[in-house]
């Protein structure tokens, strides 16, 4: 079956964070919003089709995942990732953000150190910090074309911080990368050298370009699954971010009834229904029509590169290995950061992620997101070519 992903479906007063709700977070009216993380396609037909199953059984009682779910984890993961886990040491949150946290409750203290590496996803250093933990930030280094691990930093900040957590991005939201299995291997060694324990955060996992491939992190060795818990969900992957359903794996047991009893503490039992039903589906009915939609987003960078180095050459972008977010760099245009948002806003029309918000190394950076028609992309690049010119 071939999928339309240039179909333009307006999302407008549906109660869309990323398309409502300018006003209330402070944008003006009028910006072409390519900034939080959802997709502008619908999830696949198949899962469209089990949700209205379900939705016509009418019953919406109380619900606990299957066999059948558990084995559509299985063989996804095995399948596209490699990965013979055992299911049954899922454990089902409402996101990946919630379960991050829930695991810096458990297994920290008030003002135990938690490390990141910034620029990064910005809920893990507010995370961090509104449990009252302390954040250490092991900076990214900058080439000039991509983004490295700074290792010796790594380790140092561990040591001199006493860290005791490390919370992963991998892949690496926003900087793009996909890190090699030797990446992850040097940052697992130093972590069971040092007593830290990882949570990975791979929500982006299924989307990887250019050959590259995403190594799950507990996949490494058993002493690096027992000493890590790995944050998955289908709703990046299949657009479903809206029916709170996550998978995280824990095979550690001990750390595992310990998160099970902070989910207890915390009141939550029983999953929404549909995100039972659409995680399931797209995992058993999914793979074609996200790998159409991983080709369709591969052109989406190519479009944007070339109209970058053709049209824009004071904009670099920072070549994306993988997620729908690419790190596109302004510091060319010589702008300072309120500058920079006032010319984003005001000249370009355009809703992005500043790069701020991810790190103070994000300066000069913008977060945009790609997975949108073709026809959106091209009028957001419109709109940024015409406001380059009236600097330039």
């Amino acid at each position: 079956m071939k999928y339309d992903f240039d179909q333009i479906i307006p999302r407008n007063h549906t109660n869309s964070l990323k398309y409502d709700f300018a006003k209330e977070r402070g944008k003006p009216d009028g910006l072409l919003p390519m900034w939080v993380a959802d997709m502008d396609f619908q999830t696949p037909p198949a899962v469209r089709e089990a949700l209205a199953a379900k939705a016509a059984h009418g019953i919406f009682g109380y619900s606990e995942p299957d066999k059948m779910y558990f084995e559509a984890l299985s063989n996804w993961f095995g399948t596209r990732h490699d990965w013979m886990v055992d299911p049954y040491t899922a454990v089902i949150t409402p996101g990946v953000v919630f379960a991050i946290c829930t695991l810096i409750r458990c297994l920290t203290q008030a003002g135990d150190a938690v490390l990141i590496q910034e620029p990064v996803y910005y809920c893990f250093r507010e995370g961090i910090r509104d449990n009252g933990r302390k954040v250490v930030v092991n900076e990214l280094l900058f080439d000039g074309k991509q983004y490295h691990i700074d290792f010796e930093d790594f380790e140092r900040k561990i040591i001199e911080n006493d860290v005791k957590l490390f919370v992963l991005c991998s892949p690496h939201n926003p900087v793009g990368r996909v890190w090699t299995k030797d990446e992850l291997v040097r940052m697992a060694e130093i972590c069971l050298r040092h007593g830290v324990f990882v949570v990975a955060d791979e929500i982006h996992e299924d989307f990887v370009y250019h050959g590259k491939r995403h190594t799950v992190f507990a996949s490494l060795s058993e002493d690096v699954a027992n000493n890590c818990a790995v944050c998955t969900a289908p709703s990046k992957t299949f657009n479903l971010a809206a029916l709170h359903n996550a998978n995280i794996f824990i095979a550690n047991a001990q750390v595992r009834k310990a998160f099970k009893r902070e989910l207890d503490a915390e009141g939550f039992s029983q999953s929404n229904v549909m995100g039972l039903v659409a995680c399931q589906a797209a995992y058993q009915f999914g793979a074609e029509w996200l790998d159409q939609l991983i080709v369709y987003l591969e052109d989406n960078v190519t479009l944007m590169r070339e109209t970058f180095q053709t049209h824009m050459p004071q904009i670099q972008l920072v070549e994306p290995e993988g997620t729908y977010l690419p790190w596109v760099n302004f510091s060319q245009l010589g702008l300072n950061v309120p500058e920079l948002e006032r010319f984003i806003i005001d000249r370009a029309k355009l809703w992005l992620d500043g790069g701020t918000v991810f790190g103070t190394s994000g300066a000069g950076f913008q977060r945009f997101n790609i997975a949108v028609p073709r026809a959106i992309l091209q009028q957001a690049l419109s709109q940024l070519e015409n406001a380059v010119r009236q600097i330039s």
